[in-house]
């Protein structure tokens, strides 16, 4: 497609960008619209995908027939069969009349499904059935009809991850994909953000009757920075909350506001912590007492562990090199009951290393013994209370009170 073309198609179905991944979108569109194959639009939530079965079927030998956009995720799993291809009169409760599915009245033209993969697994069969003969039958009979409709699904979801879950058929999902239209999300395309806020601002200020929107220039450098997870829907409503917002009427004085970025900055969400990579912690992140405690636990208790271990092992080679008849003692040979019970064997004068090593022994044994008195303290003498925070047993910790003292 030449620019001027991909323009005026972006100017008949209202899309705003010049990104080249969305110009890919809408050349391969552009290109299989002739054509009957099944095309499946992936993309985020938000993203437009619902642009892209019209743009389908406009150019199609079926733009004259009939058009129906359905929402999978929207229909309650009980009544889809019955909304997708039809009911005879009495099939259950409440079917008063015979109903026309949607894949009867659309013969001769297109579906598009969208959130296909909300679609329940028994309804799954069904549509395979349609897309691999064109038939279908009605909820409540036994009549074989046949339709001839072109269906393209949309998903916000992995499909290929639903299969390996066993929650979309697979042989329905090669089906569906013969074509695949990926819609970029917005964070992917920067460049378009402050053209479709204008956009958005522009069309909120006639609908309202009030002063254009425009933003400085911070303001539109934070308006590229953000995620906008919920994409070019989101980006709309924040574009209509700030001019109802923060606009005024049209006057003779001035038809335009401009927003700074500290007006801008409340109609942002902040970032949420759960939709963000984790951040490593530095020294200084963690000022917390109890997250500090918290982590020294941790961190004596995997000393722990790995001294237990390493003394199962030197041991367990002493015995294989020695008599079988002479059997390590059990009180150093025994298994730990549970893992807090490890605690109970770090303290052996005999498992310390000389050196440096001795060093950081004692210094973890320092630690342990300041932490098990502070909480101690903090409970006041309540051992049952102390050692429930330690995350330790009771028994386990009568030990470590007895070793130190």
């Amino acid at each position: 497609m030449t620019n001027q073309e991909l323009q005026t198609l972006k100017n008949k179905f209202d899309i705003i960008g010049n990104d080249p991944a969305l110009n890919r979108a809408l050349e391969v569109a552009v290109a299989v619209a002739p054509t009957d194959i099944t095309v499946l639009v992936t993309g985020e939530s938000g993203v437009g995908k619902e642009n892209i079965p019209k743009i389908i079927h406009a150019g199609s030998r079926r733009r004259k027939g009939k058009y129906f956009a359905i929402n999978c995720g929207a229909i309650p799993e009980g009544t889809i069969d019955s909304e997708l291809f039809g009911h005879e009169k009495g099939s259950f409760t409440g079917a008063n009349e015979m109903r026309r599915g949607y894949f009867e009245e659309a013969d001769g033209g297109t579906i598009f499904l969208d959130e296909i993969a909300e679609l329940p697994l028994s309804s799954q069969a069904k549509l395979l059935r349609v897309l691999q003969s064109g038939e279908f039958i009605r909820v409540g009979s036994s009549k074989v009809l046949m339709t001839d409709v072109r269906v393209i699904a949309a998903t916000n979801v992995n499909l290929m991850h639903a299969v390996s879950k066993g929650k979309f058929r697979e042989d329905l999902y090669y089906r569906l994909n013969a074509v695949s239209i990926s819609m970029p999300a917005l964070r992917e395309r920067p460049g378009d953000i402050n053209l479709l806020f204008r956009k958005f601002a522009s069309d909120f200020s006639v609908k309202y009757g009030l002063c254009k929107v425009s933003l400085t220039e911070d303001a539109s450098i934070m308006l590229r920075k953000y995620r906008w997870p919920g994409n070019i829907r989101q980006l709309k409503n924040v574009a209509e909350a700030v001019s109802v917002m923060e606009s005024v009427k049209v006057s003779g004085m001035s038809d335009k506001c401009v927003i700074d970025i500290d007006t801008l900055a409340h109609y942002i969400p902040k970032e949420d912590p759960v939709m963000l990579p984790a951040k490593m912690a530095s020294g200084s992140d963690c000022e917390n007492p109890a997250e500090r405690e918290a982590i020294i636990r941790t961190l004596l208790q995997l000393k722990q562990d790995v001294d237990y271990l390493k003394d199962v092992v030197a041991k367990a080679g002493l015995t294989r090199s020695s008599a079988p008849a002479l059997a390590a003692p059990e009180t150093d040979m025994r298994m730990p009951e549970s893992r807090e019970d490890m605690v109970a064997y770090d303290d052996d004068p005999e498992d310390q290393d000389f050196g440096q090593a001795a060093e950081e022994d004692m210094s973890i044994k320092t630690a342990n013994q300041e932490l098990i008195e502070k909480v101690l303290k903090k409970h006041g003498g309540n051992r049952k209370a102390a050692a429930a925070e330690l995350g330790i047993s009771e028994r386990t910790l009568y030990r470590k009170i007895k070793q130190i003292g």
